[in-house]
């Protein structure tokens, strides 16, 4: 009887939403699929020899609801996200509750703090609370991660004020495990799927970030300053950590810079640094910059290089040099077999990446995206015997094909492979690592609107 309940009122919402349809049009309902399927033959690590290579599908499933009325806007997304036979046929009941992917994504609200007079002539102060997405720039400390099928998310109040060019953004999140009668203790770990400041492990307890922006005549320049607190702990006598009270605070702030030199040439350039203290009281000073260029030599073709630095801990160095790229999307930098910045650890010795990039549209349907990278250690490494081991991480080469075949249904499949070094079987802890590492992939992307007319 619940699920016939269940069924009926679903049933009435959808019909509301398209009886809705023909009165007004501030309501949307929008879907996605997107299945994924990976050939893994030394994705985030090399592989030991005589290992063998692994094959999966992984879905991402997706209802958007959006509604826009006077002075108030709404949006939740639902997903599910699961790998192909991950559940018994017959019984979802017995579904690993850790690996349980239906969950809610986005739940927010944002409502006007001006009156439609003033936000006519370009002026806009609103406040938006929820559950949502942060992005910025190009996605480089704040992104939505949406490369992993069960992306990126916080629950943050965020209070935007933008007027004609110049826009202004203060955002504020508070975590909690539980309502509590007392205390505000965190654990700050995740449960489930991984989450954390790109693979750490640790949630931060809370956040505040102050973002200023202004769009120019080609391209934007902003600049941010985000402080993050994560709960102090002490460990047990078997290496356990016990929330205590306190936090340890730290604090990233710098420019980005996006812009064309010419008709032909863009340039894309930012510079962070990283004080306070980490997740574990360290005191913390690191650094990262990047700089790229692209040239359009024609319409179908555009070429740049670009480099990347993010410090490291050299040997005995006192303190914390790390840098950690935050919330970012690293899949999009850092080479697509994620070897770097993800789950997969790497020491803490930071990165160098030179890289090229093409882009050559074939048609207006089909693209190649290519880029080769060389990546390095950003400090001297050295191996278990002391000695000291080359900087060189290895060479990456990675080849996206991009295929759109209408406006609702995309193709996208690559091959990237990676020559790795001793080195990096070093910092990644692999014994008798394979010299080459290989991963192809094939995503189908279908995003339907439920609302629009055919």
């Amino acid at each position: 009887m619940q699920k016939v309940y269940n069924i009926l009122s679903i049933g009435f919402l959808l019909t509301s939403l398209l009886v809705a349809k023909e009165s007004a049009a501030q309501f949307s309902l929008t879907g996605q699929l997107r299945t994924r399927t990976e050939l893994r033959d030394g994705f985030g690590a090399p592989l030991q020899v005589g290992q063998d290579a692994a094959l999966f599908t992984s879905q991402r499933t997706r209802l958007n609801v959006g509604y826009t009325g006077y002075r108030t806007k709404f949006f939740a997304a639902i997903q599910d996200v699961r790998v192909w036979g991950q559940d018994a046929s017959t019984n979802n009941r017995i579904t690993n509750p850790a690996q349980n992917g239906l969950m809610l994504h986005e739940a927010w609200a944002e409502i006007s703090l001006l009156d439609t007079a003033f936000t006519k002539t370009g002026n806009d102060f609103s406040l938006k609370i929820g559950r949502q997405e942060l992005v910025y720039d190009d996605s480089r400390l704040l992104g939505n991660l949406d490369w992993l099928q069960q992306a990126r998310r916080h629950d943050a109040a965020l209070l935007k004020y933008s007027h004609n060019s110049y826009m202004a953004h203060l955002g504020v999140a508070f975590n909690q495990n539980g309502e509590y009668k007392s205390g505000t203790l965190y654990n700050g770990v995740p449960v489930g799927y991984p989450a954390g400041t790109n693979a750490i492990g640790t949630m931060y307890k809370s956040m505040q970030y102050l973002y200023l922006g202004k769009k120019l005549k080609a391209g934007n320049a902003s600049f941010l300053v985000l402080k993050d607190d994560f709960n102090q702990y002490t460990l047990t006598e078997t290496g356990a950590k016990v929330p205590a009270p306190g936090t340890w605070s730290r604090v990233t702030l710098g420019p980005y810079l996006n812009t064309r030199l010419g008709k032909n040439l863009g340039l894309t350039a930012s510079a962070y640094m990283q004080r306070g203290k980490d997740k574990d009281g360290t005191n913390l000073k690191a650094y990262t910059y990047s700089l790229n260029t692209l040239y359009s030599a024609s319409k179908r073709f555009a070429i740049g290089p670009g480099v990347d630095y993010l410090s490291g801990n050299r040997a005995g160095s006192v303190g914390n040099r790390r840098f950690d790229p935050l919330y970012g999307t690293p899949h999009k930098f850092w080479g697509q077999m994620d070897y770097f910045y993800v789950a997969d650890g790497f020491g803490k010795g930071g990165l160098v990446d030179y890289y090229l990039s093409s882009i050559i549209k074939v048609s207006s349907q089909f693209s190649i995206n290519t880029d080769l990278h060389e990546f390095a250690s950003a400090a001297a490494v050295t191996g278990s015997d002391n000695n000291r081991l080359s900087r060189s991480y290895g060479t990456e080469l990675d080849i996206i094909m991009n295929y759109t075949l209408t406006r609702t249904i995309g193709f996208q499949g690559g091959y990237c492979t990676f020559f790795t070094t001793p080195t990096l079987a070093a910092v990644k802890g692999v014994t008798a690592a394979r010299r080459n590492a290989n991963w192809a992939y094939l995503m189908i992307n279908i995003k339907p609107d439920f609302l629009a007319k055919n």
